[in-house]
């Protein structure tokens, strides 16, 4: 008995000490990434804005590049959601210790009022249920990964089952799963779809807000640029973090549109993508009049029309 106590604690022991070292590494990850942002304002200060977002783009790329080469090669191995919550920290950190000083302070409340509901919002969508469902409470004895469950049943409590999808990463099957989000460490599902959408609307608001406040900041001091040298390399700081705002502005706000999409026609994610693996999205058609070879169709039917999906997406629980 001691000796399986013993065992169980040096598990727990093993298992710390790789979630310390994920964090560990991701939270450098975040300062390499970050200071190598610093060369785009550094040195092509001049250049369009255009230039200076592509440049930026390719140098996340390249770090992103190497981190997998880090993960492949080395073992070294960092954990997303850590990163995500460490590049939080550390543009509110510029915030605070450079551009702060040229906000107002009506503005600074609302900002950093944003970003403590943005960590408060991690750490639930983390933590919080998507939707896990038990083997036990399937209408259908069958339990197959690329298939939807009850697919022969017309009950409504079972066709609703039907949306049941299997999670690769998770290993477990999730209620209205619409893809897994790494960055969150988690699933989303039936149960936090609508705190996902909520949550990605504050990340892009916090974001436009940062892009608004630095920029006052750039505007007020830059005169000031070739006078103090102090005041040159925050302005470099505040514009380093302002394309990278600028960037997840960008590409969150289309990935937000794909699922206003989605909610408007009720399908998921990972329905539109592998729609051929569930019965109930094939429509079976002739190719052409006369013909005895048929073509696989797309069909939603769960697509209630654009009103009654967003009041159903609203109602999710």
């Amino acid at each position: 008995m001691e000796k399986l106590l013993q065992l169980y604690d040096q598990t727990k022991v093993l298992a710390s000490s790789k979630s310390i070292a994920r964090c560990t590494i991701s939270c450098i990850s975040v300062l390499l990434t970050q200071f190598a942002l610093v060369l785009v304002p550094l040195f092509f200060s001049s250049s369009p804005l255009f230039i200076q977002l592509t440049l930026s783009a390719l140098i996340l790329l390249i770090v992103l590049g190497s981190g997998g080469w880090c993960r492949r090669v080395l073992g070294f191995r960092a954990s997303a959601p850590a990163f995500v919550f460490f590049t939080v920290l550390f543009v509110w950190g510029v915030y605070v210790a450079i551009v702060r000083k040229a906000i107002s302070s009506v503005m600074d409340v609302v900002f950093n009022g944003e970003m403590i509901m943005l960590i408060i919002g991690l750490c639930r969508i983390m933590l919080k249920d998507p939707g896990f469902v038990a083997h036990e409470s399937f209408c259908s004895d069958e339990l197959d990964e690329n298939l939807g469950f009850g697919v022969q049943t017309h009950n409504e409590s079972c066709r609703l089952q039907m949306r049941v999808r299997y999670c690769k990463s998770c290993k477990t099957y999730i209620q209205g799963f619409d893809h897994h989000c790494a960055a969150f460490g988690n699933c989303i599902g039936q149960k936090n779809y609508v705190f996902f959408i909520v949550l990605l609307v504050g990340f892009i608001t916090t974001e436009i807000s940062y892009v608004v406040c630095s920029s006052q900041y750039a505007s007020k001091f830059q005169v000031l640029k070739e006078i103090r040298m102090e005041t040159g390399s925050n302005l470099v700081m505040a514009g380093s973090t302002l394309l990278f705002c600028v960037l997840q502005v960008l590409w969150q706000g289309l990935f937000l549109i794909w699922h206003v999409y989605c909610i408007c026609f009720n399908i998921r994610t990972e329905e539109w993508v592998n729609w051929k693996k569930y019965p109930e999205f094939q429509l079976n058609a002739s190719s052409l009049p006369g013909e005895n070879s048929h073509e696989m169709r797309f069909k939603n039917p769960y697509n209630k029309g654009i009103l009654r999906n967003v009041k159903e997406f609203l109602t999710l629980k």
